[in-house]
């Protein structure tokens, strides 16, 4: 089926698009059609970025016809990228050939690798069937349970191991390499601000907002040649969250309407283009306000740093009777 995305709505002016403009651009989970990582991986090759790597695993043909898509409209360097983020040995496997392709280590990596569950409510027992036999019942609830586990699984698979594996071959890379390089880490606001029925999307997003922390912390010495940050989306209408673009319910609490995907994208563009010692170990969330002189649907967008502090509180309780323990 061609492409329903539009490319020419990922035209940006010259000062959005300075971050890529010229750089080698990485992006997982970039294949499929209408989503959050086809648009940046179309925001960076239709904007100057001198190659770009069209990641994907399952969505082949998706995958395929954005490389074609980006070579159509002047970026001669996109190519595919097929491999499963949760597998190592898949992983390394594609590190020479990226490197070949693009002409060097990459110099912005996108983790943007994700899914999300169908829905469950953590900590519910399904609902009991009127004439439903005990036995009966047991099976159900135990199917249900092993299921919905099955599927948090499979979404904090994705996106931790996924995350986790992109930043240690591509930072050792870069450190190899004594090249600067940029990571970002695709999060949501539901990391910080937890809607119900997707408790393994919500704690891998959550989980992936300490890896910039993590890496500088490995990298030492060398960790002034990565700078590595996370970005919280609200709702981005895509194949996962379309049937509920309707549904003021579900994204009213944060924006009046989605932002569709060449949307998100251009917000990346824009604080990509900020000096990277300003992003540098930081959480952004994206702040979407309606904007009715805008026209019907008129919204504007700006971002917002979420501080993440640990704080030591004394306890009483505690402090009045230490365990003492003696000398070995």
């Amino acid at each position: 089926m061609p492409l329903q995305t539009d490319p020419s709505q990922f035209a940006l002016p010259p000062e959005l698009a300075a971050g890529v403009a010229g750089k080698r651009v990485f992006i997982t989970g970039a294949g499929r059609d209408k989503g959050l990582g086809q648009a940046f991986a179309l925001a960076a090759g239709l904007n100057g970025a001198s190659g770009v790597a069209v990641h994907f695993h399952n969505s082949y043909e998706d995958g395929l016809d954005t490389v074609n898509m980006l070579r159509d409209h002047g970026c001669e360097n996109a190519f595919p990228v097929q491999c499963d983020v949760t597998n190592p040995r898949d992983v390394w496997s594609i590190r020479s050939y990226v490197i070949q392709r693009l002409g060097g280590v990459p110099d912005v990596v996108i983790c943007n690798s994700g899914a999300s569950e169908a829905g469950y409510m953590l900590g519910r027992v399904p609902r009991e069937l009127e004439g439903e036999s005990s036995a009966r019942r047991r099976a159900r609830v135990r199917q249900a349970f092993v299921e919905n586990l099955a599927e948090s699984q499979m979404v904090i698979d994705t996106k931790v191991d996924g995350f986790l594996a992109m930043t240690h071959l591509w930072a050792s890379e870069a450190v190899h390499a004594k090249q600067p390089l940029t990571i970002v880490y695709i999060s949501s606001r539901q990391a910080v601000d937890p809607g119900p029925a997707v408790p393994g999307y919500v704690m891998a997003n959550w989980a992936v907002l300490s890896l910039p922390k993590i890496l500088h912390t490995n990298l030492g010495r060398s960790a002034s040649l990565v700078k590595a940050f996370s970005v919280g989306y609200p709702f981005v209408k895509t194949s996962m969250t379309e049937e509920y673009a309707d549904n003021p319910k579900v994204f009213g609490r944060w924006q009046a309407r989605m932002l569709e995907p060449y949307e998100a994208a251009k917000t990346l563009m824009q604080i990509l283009s900020r000096p990277g010692e300003e992003l540098d170990e930081r959480f952004f969330q994206l702040l979407v306000d309606a904007a009715p002189e805008l026209g019907e649907g008129g919204i504007r967008t700006r971002w917002a740093e979420i501080g993440i502090t640990i704080e030591d509180r004394a306890l009483g309780w505690s402090d009045e009777a230490p365990l003492e323990m003696p000398a070995r």
